[in-house]
């Protein structure tokens, strides 16, 4: 028994010897601010309502290299004015082999976008601060809770897709 479990240690080991993530490089690929109100957003009472979006996009560069980028795009209306809209397009590539399909699509849509945040975080912080208006700490974001919300919602859709009756 000792001798079998040495040989499923040593075959998971051997497996987690051909996983590597690596991190290649970080960068913001767009950066987009506007302020359509001007001027006149600095004389109104500031009580705004803040729209965040998340947008995760994937390009598989070569066989083990992926360009993953995120976008945050926040939009700040003062009533029904739109007081800025800033966006961001933060990017990274990053290597990695050793996974099967699932896990892969997992760590990209999770782990990449989870090192990515902060950095984007901190580009939309810095151009609303260069736009004269109030600091803007977006709160942390669970990406492995809003994966599983998507891989939930399209089972539920293949579920719901008429199905192929071949007789």
């Amino acid at each position: 028994m000792a001798e079998e479990h040495n040989q499923e240690a040593a075959a998971a080991a051997e497996e987690q010897a051909g996983q590597q993530f690596a991190v290649q490089r970080l960068y913001v690929k767009d950066v987009s601010f506007e302020a359509p109100m001007g001027a006149e957003a600095f004389t109104k009472q500031w009580q705004p309502a803040v729209n965040q979006e998340l947008g995760n996009k994937v390009n598989k560069l070569d066989d083990n290299n992926y360009e993953v980028t995120l976008t945050i795009t926040v939009t700040v209306k003062l009533g029904e004015e739109t007081a800025f809209l800033a966006e961001v397009h933060q990017a990274g590539i990053f290597t990695i082999t050793g996974l099967e399909e699932q896990q892969l699509t997992h760590v990209l849509n999770t782990m990449c976008p989870n090192i990515l945040f902060p950095y984007a975080r901190e580009a939309i912080d810095n151009i609303v601060g260069k736009g004269s208006f109030p600091a803007l700490m977006l709160p942390p974001v669970n990406f492995d809770a809003l994966f599983a919300q998507a891989v939930q919602q399209q089972q539920q859709q293949a579920a719901e897709a008429p199905q192929d009756e071949t007789h």
